[in-house]
């Protein structure tokens, strides 16, 4: 039957010819259309899907709060569906994919806290105040009737809207014929309302045998540039890919040993990742918020509470239908005109969900508490904690895959990883300094440069990959960045950031190229009950 679009594609011509600035911006992205095979799914899970979407809406909301503050106003204070249709994906008047340059006349720059607290308040003053849970990820930070900083949770701030959220989790749960799912559910029901989250998260980690899953409430803190303490609600809704989930089921057994094997120092490596950790793949047929802002999501690695993490290690969901989206629309077009055609064949799909894949499991290796005593990494490494984790992920997930290769535990060439990797950097240096990954990304590019893991052909502008020095570079940039965690070196992860974490006239230029071809940085999505003709 014929099915309706979403209302963000409903307000552009996505298939029209770029003809004025707004229309470059537009096509940064390009649709894709958020399908499932859902044949299997019974008819109770088949209710059930509409009503997470509805909650999965109202963190929609939550979010362009917590990123700009009212929407109503700024959607009708722009002229045309050009800009409305910009504004809505970037969740506010800001280029997510250009370092947050406003693109709306009149509108200043982005403050770094976002709307967590007040756009006056400075970091002197924040420290200096003697609020009790001002550094919680579940506060706003806001200002008494005599100009005091108080602190907001959550809960408190968003009473309505997540009152209405428990109930459409509780309506779910009473669906489900998972047992795990329905006390995941039920729990989860019950945090929105007290914004204390962790026996959810327990829950969430138990669940096996779920068909549907989904993650809902605040949950990254990438939003918060000016500490990095507020977490960011978003929702993912997933359909379970048996098959694959069951063929990644390996691969967590051997996280304490590649523990042991990382290239840095004993004390760095002291901690042992949790045991109950799982690998599963997914058809994602909603995003809403945080994850749907700006470039997309294409894998987890979840419950960020550290003391979770200890206790029963993470989960690690790969976003198949939108990872091979970005494969396809994407990466192949950039490998195509920036890598040489001598090295080409080495880009496949399948090593570029390892690579993505294994960023996540990576996520569990390393430290998460400082080795002197400054608490968590997260704390004390503040706004620059998520860019330089996301780093780490990156290099120790190319670590996994080296390590499981010479254990014959992965198929295919070793170098269709490594080159598939360094076309990836090109693919999420293009979401700009704004983005955690994108500012990871940066500072992989110019080190591994420095270290010559890469050569530019100065005719063809294309780039050849040095494997033995790429090699050496991973491991190097891997010791730098777990020793900065371990020693929670604020000071010594700034100075990475200025000095490597910005992109060189030749790195433009050839980014230039990519966008003079039309090749998209991110994708946009037709989602919702019409995406999945359920009727």
């Amino acid at each position: 039957m014929q099915v309706d679009q979403s209302p963000l594609l409903k307000m552009y011509d996505w298939n029209s010819t770029p003809k004025s600035s707004q229309d470059s911006m537009l096509h940064k992205y390009t649709p894709f259309k958020l399908e499932a095979d859902i044949s299997e799914l019974n008819e109770n899970y088949r209710k059930m899907i509409p009503l997470l979407i509805e909650a999965a809406q109202i963190m929609d909301d939550l979010f362009w709060y917590e990123a700009y503050g009212d929407k109503e106003e700024l959607m009708n204070s722009m002229k045309g569906n050009a800009m409305k249709a910009y504004a809505s994906i970037n969740y506010g008047p800001w280029d997510r994919l250009d370092g947050n340059k406003p693109f709306v006349e009149g509108i200043g720059a982005k403050a770094p806290g976002s709307n967590f607290y007040p756009k006056d308040m400075t970091k002197a003053e924040f420290e200096a105040s003697s609020i009790e849970d001002k550094t919680s990820l579940y506060t706003f930070i806001r200002r008494d009737d005599k100009g005091e900083l108080i602190s907001i949770p959550y809960h408190v701030q968003f009473k309505e809207e997540v009152t209405k959220v428990s109930e459409l989790l509780k309506q779910a749960a009473a669906l489900s014929e998972d047992a795990g799912l329905k006390k995941y559910l039920t729990l989860r029901s019950e945090a929105v309302l007290t914004d204390e989250y962790q026996e959810s998260d327990m829950a969430w980690l138990d669940m096996k045998s779920n068909p549907i899953d989904v993650v809902i409430g605040p949950i990254e803190n990438y939003e918060d540039q000016l500490y990095g303490y507020k977490a960011a609600h978003e929702a993912f809704i997933l359909i379970k890919d048996m098959e694959w989930s069951k063929r990644l089921e390996k691969y967590a057994a051997y996280l304490p040993e590649l523990q042991k094997g990382l290239p840095v120092a004993g004390a760095y490596k002291m901690e042992s990742p949790g045991s109950d950790t799982d690998l599963n793949a997914y058809d994602v047929v909603y995003y809403a918020g945080d994850c749907n802002a700006g470039s997309k999501t294409i894998a987890i690695n979840l419950p960020n509470d550290e003391e979770v993490q200890l206790a029963k290690g993470t989960r690690r969901l790969q976003l198949k239908n939108a990872m091979k989206a970005k494969f396809e629309k994407i990466l192949i077009p950039i490998a195509d005109e920036l890598i040489d055609p001598s090295q080409r064949n080495h880009i496949t799909f399948d090593a570029f969900f390892a690579n993505t894949m294994f960023h996540e499991v990576a996520h569990g290796l390393g430290i998460k508490n400082t080795i002197d005593g400054k608490g968590t990494v997260r704390k004390a490494l503040k706004e620059h904690a998520s860019a330089l984790e996301e780093g780490k992920a990156d290099m120790l997930g190319l670590y996994m895959i080296n390590q499981l290769h010479k254990k014959g535990e992965i198929d295919g060439e070793l170098d269709d990883y490594i080159v598939t990797f360094m076309a990836g950097i090109f693919r999420s240096v293009r979401f700009g300094a704004s983005s955690a990954h994108g500012k990871a990304n940066m500072i992989r590019f110019n080190f591994f440069d420095e270290m010559g893991a890469f050569s530019r052909d100065e005719k063809t502008g294309k780039y050849t990959v040095n494997f033995d020095k790429f090699q050496d570079a991973m491991s190097a940039l891997s010791e730098m960045i777990l020793t900065l965690q371990g020693d929670g070196n604020y000071d010594g992860v700034a100075e990475l950031v200025s000095k490597q974490g910005g992109i060189g006239p030749q790195l433009q230029s050839d980014l230039d190229r990519l966008a003079a071809k039309g090749i998209p940085v991110d994708i946009i999505f037709d989602q919702g009950i019409h995406a999945l003709d359920l009727k």
